[in-house]
């Protein structure tokens, strides 16, 4: 895991070693334990390296191999990297470190660009191929790693964040208005190669790139995912279940390989809880050297019951007998991080639960340098209660009467509050919308069946974000996060499961619920309950932040800008205080965008 970024000009010249070296300092932080350099013409390439695998001077980077005609800069990992070597080995390749760095270089020796397909991991890297003259940049299939880039002055610049990229003078200099919009009406970002820099683009998941000299070519894509829409099909439950523990099981057991040690994100739900019983099913069975004698949990907990996930938390480290650590967030200390939680995000973020996992991670930092977390499981599995709508819309539309009905009684019976708020809250977002200067772009988020849903929010309208936010929280205290749930042999099957294995009478993720009975506790098995890393962001707007918001929405940078009717939102806000009105998070969003605004333009 480390931090990347180069330039390659493209017309005539050479890199610009001051640029390179400038944008490499603004990403120190992804890697503490050494940084190198490669400049030669018109390409630059720079790394900071966190060091995970083979902690030897032999891992460094920028790497080249045997000959000096392919040098390499790489963020992630390949978990494979092992399985690779060895199959490497046997084609007479030979490896002068243990790293996973040199198994890529090779791969692309052997393979070409198809060593994409090869590789089980996360990933953002840049290859240079001097015989070819050309710059190879590829992304992971889930863009677990980010991958930014931008051609400026007849350079390609390229950087694992967008604060790298600004270092050249004439980039990112105004924000992408259209992307601005529908963050402030949405919600979203990362839903397009755009970002809410102008003219600063990132590699969509699943895509690479080749520049050359003479033209930069459109990213394509090598990798992509059917989703069965089929509502039931032959699979049996047993063997459904089976599947997904015996997939999930295995990626677990590659995501363990370290050789630093290695903790889990616990937040009590059942994703996270899952993965802490596994790796202590694979500490029984297997003894993986990187977890230790004791697993180590880290953990979000609150006084107020209604945000607190303590009692699931407990009932996780008391069956495995984990070193169960927490932390408390505060909005006395959120106010104090905002600025560095900013900085480290570079775009503004929809909600306040985000601030609980930059407090994990910080937490995190004290005893590892890698954890486990449960990202992505509900975006695959029907996970978020929202997306019981579409499962029913869909099988009203393609004539699955019978199912139907059975899921909104199932729907209503487990689900009953959740809708009532749902719809309270959809009539507030759309009245709050309105504070919204400019055109909003149309987000249709849950349009479609739920096969449909489902694969855009895998890749576009929600598993990005997230995996932004888990990416810059976790590098800012150099952690690297790992993400089982999105291994691609696992998404692959997921996908190709029918869609009554996702949602079954109002149940969420039910082939999950049925793969971990009798190894994750019924307590939380069995929940139907929805919250992960959460913030109480409606109480601390209403009180303990209130009067940071009425500050800025009284200052004159406020007031100046064009994306909002600074008076009405005062306003409304003034009603949400007098409880007048209920919240949303668009009140947080343009507290959060206008911060933005400062510390990207307005103080640049």
């Amino acid at each position: 895991m480390c931090g990347i970024a180069g330039e390659f000009v493209l017309s005539t010249g050479e890199a610009d070693p001051d640029l390179v070296r400038s944008m490499s300092a603004r990403l120190a932080h992804r890697g503490p334990d050494g940084d190198g350099l490669y400049l030669e013409g018109r390409i630059g390439l720079a790394h900071r390296r966190l060091a995970i695998i083979d902690l030897s001077d032999d891992g460094a980077q920028p790497m080249q191999n045997e000959d000096g005609s392919l040098r390499l800069v790489f963020n992630g990992e390949i978990y494979n990297f092992v399985e690779l070597r060895d199959e490497l080995a046997l084609l007479g390749h030979r490896f002068s470190s243990a790293s996973d760095t040199e198994v890529i270089l090779h791969a692309y020796e052997e393979w070409g660009r198809d060593c994409l397909r090869r590789f089980n991991g996360m990933w953002a890297f840049a290859l240079w191929d001097a015989g070819r003259e050309e710059l190879f940049c590829a992304r992971d299939r889930l863009g677990v790693k980010p991958f930014y880039y931008t051609i400026t002055g007849g350079s390609f610049l390229f950087a694992s964040e967008i604060k790298a990229l600004l270092a050249h003078p004439d980039t990112g200099r105004e924000p992408n208005v259209p992307a601005l919009m529908a963050f402030l009406a949405w919600g979203v970002a990362d839903h397009t190669a755009e970002t809410l820099f102008s003219g600063i683009m990132q590699l969509p998941p699943a895509h690479a790139l080749v520049v050359r000299p003479d033209l930069a070519l459109e990213p394509f894509c090598y990798w992509d995912v059917a989703m069965n829409a089929e509502p039931s099909s032959g699979i049996s439950d047993e063997a459904a279940a089976k599947g997904l523990r015996e997939l999930l099981t295995d990626a677990v057991r590659l995501r363990l390989r370290s050789d630093v040690p290695v903790g889990t994100c616990l937040s009590g739900g059942i994703d996270s809880s899952t993965l802490s019983m596994l790796i202590n099913e694979l500490l029984r069975a297997e003894r993986p050297a990187s977890v230790g004698e004791l697993q180590k949990t880290f953990s979000v907990c609150f006084d107020d019951p209604r945000f607190s996930e303590g009692g699931f938390i407990d009932v996780v480290v008391d069956a495995t007998g984990a070193a169960g650590h927490r932390t408390s967030p505060d909005p006395v200390r959120l106010w104090d991080d905002i600025g560095h939680l900013l900085y480290v995000q570079d775009e503004p973020f929809a909600s306040l639960s985000i601030y609980a996992q930059y407090c994990v991670m910080r937490l995190a930092r004290e005893e590892v340098k890698v954890v486990l977390d449960g990202q992505g499981a509900d975006e695959q599995l029907g996970g978020y209660i929202a997306y019981q709508t579409s499962y029913i819309r869909g099988l009203l539309r393609d004539g699955y009467l019978r199912q139907a009905l059975r899921e909104m009684v199932g729907s209503m019976r487990h689900h009953r509050g959740f809708f009532s708020w749902a719809l309270r809250q959809t009539l507030v977002r759309s009245d709050r919308r309105n504070l919204i200067r400019g055109p909003v772009p149309e987000i249709l988020r849950y349009q479609g069946s739920l096969d449909e849903v489902l694969k855009r929010e895998l890749f576009a309208t929600n598993l990005p974000l997230l995996l932004h936010w888990e990416d810059r929280n976790s590098m800012a205290f150099s952690i690297e996060s790992r993400v089982p749930f999105l291994d691609y042999r696992l998404v692959e099957y997921l996908a190709s499961l029918p869609l009554d294995q996702k949602i079954r009478g109002g149940v969420t993720k039910y082939v999950l619920r049925s793969a971990i009975r009798g190894l994750v506790p019924d307590a939380i098995r069995c929940r139907m309950d929805k919250m992960g890393f959460v913030t109480p962001e409606e109480v601390w707007m209403k009180e303990d932040l209130k009067g940071e918001v009425l500050a800025i929405f009284a200052s004159a940078s406020f007031r100046g800008r064009p994306y909002w009717d600074a008076e009405a939102v005062s306003a409304n806000y003034g009603e949400f205080l007098d409880g007048k009105a209920d919240y949303s998070t668009e009140i947080w969003r343009i507290v959060c965008a206008e911060l933005w605004l400062r510390k990207f333009f307005d103080q640049r």
